[in-house]
């Protein structure tokens, strides 16, 4: 690479870099912004949380706070996380924007309608986890405890768990998304897709136990949308992307009829010029043309390359053919040199 070059790079990489600054930058002020307000309804946030697990706890017993600082804590996190989660659209927005300049025209026509389906797909996911997972994990586990065991859960461990599952829901509710941009990128098709489905069926339940607690209900309240998730992804690549597969196929059949082979353009050379000289008349052979003709059908063959066996076998088949040559002569080639004349 010249030094032209390198001068070159450097400013447009820089500016990349000041632009994803800039993006990053945004983002984090737009959720310490939607941050401020909600500090000040950090305990009804945490009361609205608690609403699952209460509702299977024995009447009268709460949650405990086991931290001198968890009382404060847990609700300050919480009202981070959901100021995250409040500007989940406009995060994604300044990630689109920070790859659209690098997308086609028609390309970016797609970049809407996933940025909506995206988000909405993560409220859904967070949303299915707190009015059903949680109702069904939390009576499973309270229900199945002895009955010498007095259930009081802290509340930072209720919130690290409610957390994680929420994330979890939500990122797992995108695999719709991450089907059409596999198949938008041209990564992969629908159809491969869908000759894989044991193989994700697997994955899907590998990741559900990493995701969840080890409990087969979580498990498999995790893995059965994914799974549903993932067949509507091939089913929307399928009606989503048919006119680009088309163009595809278009394309292909361009580049195979712009390279004709040579028998085709002698043919079409000598049709050209049949209907140019008059119907009927057929124009001159020449011994050129019947030469190459001749060569083109001796090549016709794909070329391959001889073994070593082959080979010596061929050396061997000679040197036999010139054994025999010698012995039909009946003459050593010593005698055929002219005899020198004593002195």
């Amino acid at each position: 690479m010249t030094e032209a070059n390198k001068t070159s790079e450097e400013p447009v990489f820089m500016s990349h870099l000041i632009e994803l600054r800039d993006r990053l930058l945004r983002s984090v002020l737009v959720v310490i912004v939607i941050l401020l307000p909600l500090l000040f309804f950090s305990a009804d946030l945490f009361t609205y949380l608690t609403v699952p697990i209460m509702a299977v706890l024995p009447e009268g017993q709460q949650l405990i706070a086991i931290d001198v600082a968890s009382p404060f804590l847990a609700p300050f996190k919480l009202a981070i996380f959901t100021s995250i989660f409040i500007a989940i659209p406009y995060l994604l927005y300044q990630a689109w924007s920070f790859i659209a300049p690098g997308l086609y025209q028609n390309e970016r026509k797609l970049v809407v309608p996933l940025l909506v389906s995206s988000t909405l797909l993560f409220y859904a996911g967070i949303a299915f986890a707190y009015l059903v997972v949680f109702k069904l994990v939390f009576g499973f586990f309270y229900a199945i405890a002895p009955d010498v065991v007095n259930v009081t859960p802290d509340i930072n461990s209720y919130l690290d768990f409610t957390i994680k599952m929420f994330f979890a829901f939500g990122i797992s509710f995108e695999v719709p998304i991450a089907t059409i941009l596999l198949c938008w990128t041209g990564m992969t098709t629908p159809d491969k897709l869908a000759e894989k489905r044991r193989y994700f069926i697997v994955g899907v339940l590998i990741v559900s136990m990493l995701m969840t607690p080890p409990d087969v209900v979580s498990q498999l309240l995790l893995g059965i949308p994914m799974w549903i998730l993932f067949e509507a992804g091939i089913f929307f690549a399928r009606r989503i992307l048919p006119k680009r597969d088309k163009d595809d196929d278009y394309d292909d059949e361009d580049e195979e009829n712009s390279i004709m082979p040579t028998e085709v353009a002698a043919k079409a050379a000598t049709a050209s010029s049949t209907v140019s000289t008059g119907v009927g008349a057929a124009p001159e052979r020449t011994d050129s043309d019947t030469e190459t003709t001749a060569v083109e059908e001796e090549f016709d063959e794909p070329y391959v390359e001889p073994t070593d066996e082959e080979i010596e076998a061929e050396f061997d088949r000679i040197e036999s053919e010139e054994d025999d040559d010698e012995d039909d002569d009946g003459s050593d080639p010593q005698s055929l040199e002219p005899e020198k004349k004593p002195e």
